[in-house]
């Protein structure tokens, strides 16, 4: 049957423009007629003659309304003379195996359907993102075009009576307009697992798992959230490392609304698996995944808590011991801004160039590229390596595992035995969701003319028993080094003269509402034994 493609007039609808992370929105928004298609065209039209002849890897979360957005995709793909699509069983891939497949299989990019750590379901939200040939996240200069093309978009191609069964494995062939149109459905691990085998050393990692003659097992849970890093989770840990199906891994079965919970890996939203720890104390490491997969959360024994701006500085101080570091060499460590500085104390050590750059993990990716940075993180759980050009939650549970491994210590012993050499950076984040905008707007303005007056220099400050006195207060503003490219109001930073800090971000990312969001860092060189909330500025 040869299918014809057809045109249809539309119209654009306001505010399409990506964020840091794509764009995100309810779903109810993106179920309304031309919506997602007006996006997706959009995407199609930044890429240009590109389009033409492109593979393109598509994949994402398994939120509700993921099956009908791969159905579009697939649709207006064809339509636009792309050649061939390579999707996920189901449509499901994490977000950082889509990257591993673009870099794989050197495709012209990825369409990944996530609204990541965001809740799903109906009532919720859905989000749909681009990433390049490198595997990166769209930089600002492509998504400021998807949003240019969003603006005054016309019409859109698509091929209404394609249908394609994306739960078999398999390639599918069409002919589409006389020319050939493929869609190859994948296993969405396999190709990410074997990175996995080459990074990491899988044979003492299921020596330390199942135990050997001189050391009992060590007994891990890890939390999927119900969400797709279950496949994962599934191949990785029970299959392949032998860990226990029933006690040692849960909420593997990806759900589309995620059970009804916020698939969150933090000590709020991922309550269950603090409490198992916390009742169960012959768990030496708990860990747990958000929705697309590419962030992690550590707990150690009790449910001893990392951050990740600990957990981050602890890999990059420990990288002699996973092989890919070892073949492929160290270079520099980098860090979003809100991050607490700890990673910065470990790079001066090792002498190793740091990066500060703002929040959105695009920002690493052009120094990755050229060969300055091999590990870096977000405060936000984000933890990744030059591998691939995503954050990845997995991969920052197996470092630590190798960690573990390696140095025969347990998750708090590896921690503590880092403050006493670097000092302790306390670190909390506050969030205020769903704020006034214009409100929030109007604080975050008369805070940042405090901070240009320079009135705020100089002046010292009690709390915690110590007095801080600030040194700099700016609005954070970055220029790659690689390119040059700017980008400025970053989030104001208030710097104090031991190494603390105040950052305030007004933050875009949600669907809905505006975010205050909050973050406090004191550094010890000694007292490194304190509660962070007790040790806020």
């Amino acid at each position: 049957m040869v299918l014809k493609s057809t045109v249809v007039q539309t119209t654009p609808f306001e505010g399409q423009k990506p964020g840091t992370s794509g764009l995100r929105k309810k779903v109810k928004v993106f179920m309304e007629k031309n919506y997602t298609e007006n996006f997706i065209q959009s995407i199609l039209n930044t890429l240009g003659a590109k389009t033409k002849g492109a593979t393109l890897v598509v994949g994402g979360d398994g939120r509700y309304f993921s099956t009908q957005a791969v159905k579009i995709i697939i649709r207006i793909a064809a339509a636009n003379e792309v050649k061939k699509l390579i999707i996920g069983q189901l449509g499901n891939i994490s977000t950082p195996a889509v990257s591993a497949l673009i870099r794989t299989l050197h495709t012209s990019g990825g369409i990944i359907l996530t609204a990541s750590h965001n809740p799903g379901g109906i009532r919720h939200d859905f989000g749909i993102k681009f990433n390049i040939e490198s595997g990166a996240p769209a930089p600002d200069s492509f998504t400021d075009q998807i949003y240019e093309h969003s603006k005054k978009i016309k019409e859109y191609k698509i091929v209404p009576d394609l249908d394609c069964d994306v739960s078999v494995l398999g390639l599918q062939k069409f002919e589409v307009d006389g020319r050939s149109f493929e869609v190859e459905v994948i296993d969405s691990s396999e190709n990410y697992v074997k990175l996995m085998k080459e990074i990491f050393d899988f044979p003492k990692l299921k020596g330390l798992i199942r135990g050997t003659g001189d050391r009992k097992p060590f007994n891990i849970l890890i939390d999927s959230m119900n969400a797709v890093t279950g496949v994962y989770v599934r191949k990785i840990f029970v299959e392949d490392l032998e860990a226990s199906p029933d006690t040692n891994v849960r909420r593997i079965i990806p759900l589309d609304n995620f059970g009804e919970i916020h698939p969150d890996p933090n000590l709020t939203y991922a309550k269950e698996l603090v409490d198992k720890l916390k009742e169960n104390p012959t768990y030496d490491l708990g860990a747990a995944f958000d929705g697309d997969g590419d962030r992690n959360m550590i707990l150690g024994k009790n449910a001893f808590f990392v951050t990740p701006s600990d957990s981050l500085a602890v890999i990059a101080n420990n990288l002699e011991c996973i092989p890919y570091f070892k073949k492929h060499g160290v270079k520099g460590f980098a860090r979003s801004m809100p991050t607490a500085a700890a990673v910065d104390r470990v790079a001066k050590a090792l002498n190793k160039e740091l990066f500060e750059v703002p929040t959105g993990w695009k920002y690493f990716c052009n120094l990755m590229d050229a060969g300055r940075l091999s590990v870096c993180g977000e405060e936000s759980f984000g933890t990744g390596s030059d591998h691939i050009r995503e954050k990845d939650g997995i991969w920052a549970v197996l470092a630590w595992l190798s960690i573990i491994e390696h140095k025969k210590k347990s998750v708090e012993e590896i921690m503590k035995e880092h403050w006493a050499k670097y000092g302790r950076n306390y670190f909390t984040r506050y969030d205020y969701e769903e704020c006034d905008g214009e409100k929030s707007k109007a604080m975050m303005d008369d805070l940042e003319k405090r901070i240009n007056s320079g009135e705020l220099v100089g002046k010292s400050f009690d709390g915690a028993n110590k007095t801080y006195k600030v040194k700099l207060a700016d609005n954070f503003s970055y220029t790659d080094p690689i390119d040059h490219s700017k980008a400025t109001k970053q989030g104001l930073r208030i710097l104090f003269e031991d190494g603390s800090r105040l950052v305030f971000r007004l933050s875009g990312t949600g669907s809905s509402g505006a975010t205050i969001r909050v973050y406090v860092e004191s550094y010890e060189e000694k007292d490194t034994d304190k509660d962070a909330q007790v040790n806020d500025i």
